[in-house]
């Protein structure tokens, strides 16, 4: 029999469990994981790359005290790669050893046709759980306790993979032909990420709970940077994400992420910076921006950035200028 768990007692057991994780969580996220829980629905989350969609499934997972189950998508991945394979070098030294004894089942048989029928009828000694090597898909299924799920990035897999997936998401079962049909113990709570590589199709959305994760505001972001930062100066924390927040708005290769943030962020505090200088933007950026091009579109920008803020900073009071001024 399925069991299920209501995980969460409200939506602001969620937000507390997750702030115990580190995660600052919005209302909005903490609202689609409640339901997900009570409504046994996977979520889709989705969005750009780098605002944090695996590490919500990860804090997830630990609020929750559950095992963390990830299956990475990519081109090509097959129903043997998510699901399970067959441990066909055991079957055949399982059949080395046990010959002399397959000798016997085969003895006295009339005919090839008989022994072939004979063999056959063991079929579920060397097809059976002793001989297969769970995959994700199959360990979320089979899994005695309750386990968070990760599908991620599953706009990269291909089109016939997610018409797999539908049937493991409707009916949390996964039908294997030598042992039958397998259902879920407990059912895991399942979190699947694109970044909108490609358009999911209509019958995967319609078993799924939508979350849309953006980057976040500078108030949110300060926020990330100084719970996920031990140490920062408040004032390099603003700087670091009124600079970020300009160089999003640019037509990057590939723009900022959080955790790139945090890592320019460490940089800087690595280096006992309490404030931001044009130098030491040029030094770190590669902390920050993983492209040449953008590096060099990044420098301009941040040049342009703090010739604003020193002219706003010289017509406002010096108490203003000392809270808004990249130096």
């Amino acid at each position: 029999m399925v069991a299920f768990a209501f995980m969460f007692a409200s939506i602001e057991d969620v937000i507390g469990r997750f702030a115990a994780q580190h995660y600052i969580c919005h209302r909005t996220i903490a609202t689609v994981v409640y339901l997900a829980s009570r409504l046994r629905k996977p979520i889709l989350v989705e969005g750009p790359a780098g605002v944090g969609k695996t590490e919500l499934a990860k804090v997830l997972a630990g609020a929750l005290d559950h095992e963390l189950i990830r299956l990475q998508c990519y081109e090509g991945l097959d129903e043997s790669k998510a699901l399970y394979e067959w441990e066909y070098a055991k079957q055949l030294l399982y059949t080395q050893i046990l010959k002399d004894k397959i000798g016997e089942v085969i003895a006295g048989a009339p005919g090839l046709k008989e022994a072939v029928e004979r063999v056959a009828r063991q079929d579920d000694v060397f097809f059976s759980e002793r001989f297969i090597v769970p995959r994700p898909l199959l360990r979320a299924i089979t899994s005695p306790t309750p386990v968070v799920l990760l599908i991620d990035e599953i706009d990269k897999a291909d089109t016939e993979f997610e018409a797999f997936l539908l049937e493991v998401l409707s009916d949390f079962q996964v039908s294997v032909p030598e042992l039958g049909t397998i259902k879920a113990k407990h059912v895991p709570l399942v979190v699947l990420t694109s970044n909108n590589a490609r358009e999911m199709s209509d019958a995967l959305k319609r078993r799924c709970l939508h979350l849309y994760i953006d980057f976040p505001d500078k108030e949110q972001e300060r926020a990330i940077i100084l719970l996920k930062v031990p140490g920062v100066a408040e004032r390099l924390a603003q700087e670091v994400v009124d600079a970020v927040q300009a160089l999003r708005k640019l037509d990057l290769k590939k723009t900022p992420s959080i955790s790139e943030t945090l890592d320019w962020t460490r940089a800087l505090t690595l280096l006992n910076v309490a404030t931001l200088d044009a130098a030491l933007v040029d030094d770190t950026l590669s902390t920050l921006l993983k492209y040449e091009g953008d590096i060099r579109k990044a420098q301009a920008e941040l040049r342009e950035h703090v010739a604003k803020a020193r002219a706003k900073a010289s017509a406002a009071p010096a108490v203003a200028a000392d809270k808004d001024v990249l130096h």
